[in-house]
C-alpha cells in the first residue's frame, strides 16, 4: 500500500571487502589467517523520502558497515566462517535499531582451485 511506511526499507551494501580472518577446521588453516572475501547487504527500515537536502543521520553511513567487516576481533579463531558473519550481523544489530536484516556473503579464497568463489550466505532477521 502506498504511503505505509512500514513496506519501505533502504538497502545498504558493501561488496568484495577482502580481509583476514584466523579460521576453519582443518591443522592447515588454523595457524595463520585465511584471505576471505565479504559482502554485506543491509536492510534499513526507513519510511524516509530522501530529499536533496535529507541528512545522513536519516540513512547509515557505509563506514559502519566496512568497519563490521573488517573490525573483527583480532587473535580469535572461528571455527566456521558461519560465526564470523554472524558475528558481523551482531555488530550490525547493534549498531543501528534500524537494521531489520543483514546477509552475509563469504567466500572462502584459499580453498579455490580454478577461480570459483567456495562460501556461505547467511541470512540473518532482527528478533
Amino acid at each position: 500500500m502506498l504511503g505505509d511506511n512500514s513496506t519501505n526499507l533502504l538497502q545498504l551494501e558493501v561488496r568484495d571487502l577482502e580481509v583476514p580472518v584466523l579460521t576453519g577446521i582443518y591443522s592447515e588453516e588454523t595457524h595463520l589467517p585465511q584471505p576471505l572475501r565479504l559482502s554485506v547487504l543491509v536492510d534499513l527500515a526507513t519510511g524516509e523520502h530522501f530529499a536533496p537536502e535529507t541528512p545522513l543521520s536519516h540513512s547509515m553511513n557505509y563506514m559502519v558497515i566496512r568497519r563490521a567487516m573488517a573490525a573483527l576481533p583480532e587473535g580469535v579463531h572461528f571455527v566456521l566462517i558461519e560465526a564470523v558473519a554472524d558475528h558481523i550481523a551482531d555488530t550490525l544489530f547493534a549498531a543501528d535499531t534500524r537494521v531489520t536484516r543483514v546477509a552475509v556473503d563469504i567466500v572462502k579464497l584459499a580453498i579455490s582451485e580454478e577461480g570459483e568463489a567456495i562460501g556461505i550466505r547467511r541470512v540473518r532477521v532482527r528478533n
